[in-house]
């Protein structure tokens, strides 16, 4: 994969930070996904909430895995730590990073295919365990990257470019966090910046394991009846899918709506999906209620986005591991090494 660097000149009046820099500090390299595809507003999205929230860019880990959601990180603050792991596998390396260097950020982007198929365990644990970080999945409900198989979040009746119409039950990301324990759960659209920006903000920010379930539009295989994951869901006319060799340019989905109002969004294939934005007088601590409005809603055909559930009481892997303030990474050998007569009595417990 070939990457181009985006020009290093910038408006001398542009907004700075309090660190003195610009959004522009914070890109990455340009983007290489379809013209037209809803990651690139996630790109976009992050860019903007990062250089609000005044980060440093060597104190940002950028972490994913493998499909069109793994090549986010490429795109934004390309002075940061990263890190493209295995199909899957973000969660375990993401883990391991933060145990030994909490004092970072941490960013994760993934998918719907690499969270919930191959990485479903994976995305399990780094939940339980409450990892400090923002995990972003950029779902659309196919493996965009190998031609549009169905993920595990395709719906029931889903048509694909090929075979026969799908017949398993989707997973949904957000219901599942609810129900793993994640203290930080959240919905939106990839068109809808005044709401993403401010939800990724809240998730970097937070204490602990925040989940931002991204609804993302998929230029090239959209054409999914009856699908409520960025594909058709209340269709007309059939439209034969495009050919995946070439996708005409499109513009990116845009879309703004009210507090507790719902937005029909129109997709790139002419279908619509129906987005709900939860209401201000909305409690999200409550996770029974959250669980259930998403069912009501779920069954009224509409997919809600917002802040969905937050916990700030429950602590992160560090505070339920009880381990040290300062980095591992900082600690001295001479800390770290507990000496032969004190490792020979722990593995003593074992014998």
């Amino acid at each position: 994969m070939s990457y181009i660097t985006k020009p290093k000149v910038s408006h001398p009046k542009l907004p700075r930070n309090q660190l003195g820099l610009t959004a522009r500090d914070y890109e990455g390299t340009v983007s290489t996904l379809c013209a037209g595809c809803g990651h690139d507003s996630v790109t976009s999205a992050l860019i903007q909430a990062i250089f609000e929230l005044d980060i440093e860019p060597h104190m940002l880990a950028k972490m994913s895995g493998i499909g069109c959601s793994s090549k986010t990180p490429a795109y934004f603050v390309s002075q940061s730590h990263g890190f493209n792991s295995v199909h899957g596998r973000m969660p375990s390396v993401t883990t391991g990073a933060n145990a030994a260097r909490a004092d970072l950020t941490y960013v994760g982007v993934s998918g719907d295919g690499d969270s919930l198929s191959i990485g479903m365990g994976q995305f399990a644990h780094v939940i339980r365990r409450n990892l400090n970080m923002c995990y972003i999945i950029e779902n659309n409900g196919v493996y965009g990257l190998t031609k549009g198989q169905y993920s595990a979040s395709a719906d029931v009746g889903s048509v694909a470019k090929k075979g026969p119409p799908n017949k398993q039950m989707p997973i949904d990301p957000v219901s599942t966090a609810i129900g793993l324990g994640a203290t930080y759960i959240a919905r939106s659209f990839s068109g809808d910046k005044q709401q993403l920006i401010p939800l990724i903000k809240g998730a970097i920010s937070h204490q602990g394991f925040a989940l931002i379930d991204v609804i993302s539009p998929c230029v090239t295989f959209n054409d999914h009846e009856g699908s409520t994951k960025s594909y058709s869901y209340t269709r007309q006319n059939y439209h034969h899918v495009i050919d995946a060799d070439f996708v005409p340019p499109a513009e990116e989905i845009k879309a703004e709506y009210d507090e507790g109002s719902a937005m029909p969004v129109e997709l790139h294939d002419g279908s619509k999906i129906v987005f709900r934005k939860v209401d201000k007088d909305y409690d999200p601590t409550s996770r029974a209620a959250a669980f259930s409005y998403l069912r009501s809603s779920e069954n009224a055909g509409e997919i809600i986005t917002g802040l969905l559930y937050i916990d700030n009481e429950t602590g992160d892997m560090h505070d339920l591991s009880g381990s040290v303030d300062q980095p591992l990474a900082k600690l001295p050998f001479e800390e770290l090494n507990p000496g032969s007569e004190k490792l020979a009595s722990l593995m003593g417990r074992y014998r």
